[in-house]
């Protein structure tokens, strides 16, 4: 009968693992190449954001000032130098 014991599927699978990691090498200059490539993201994600952020805000104001550009032709009901709509309380 086939022996499937948790302690013995435990220790194949170390060892396979084991062999399997034996066998990578890695080059000497690895973590500076890999940190490299890393910081280059970074500021590569820091400058698209800064640009982004920089074209939303200059949208927006652009927008903002259309809007309030958009005056009417005619007097506004506030400022139409009629009379006041609501009385004068008397003394």
């Amino acid at each position: 009968m086939n022996d499937a014991s948790p302690d013995r599927t435990e220790r194949e699978l170390q060892e396979a693992l084991a062999a399997l990691a034996g066998g990578v090498h890695a080059a000497p200059d690895a973590y500076r190449t890999a940190r490299g490539e890393w910081l280059r993201r970074e500021r590569r994600r820091r400058l698209v954001l800064t640009v982004l952020i920089a074209v939303v805000f200059a949208l927006a104001t652009l927008i903002g000032l259309w809007v309030l550009n958009q005056t009417p032709a005619h007097p506004g009901v506030i400022f139409s130098g009629t009379t006041a709509s609501l009385p004068r309380p008397h003394p």
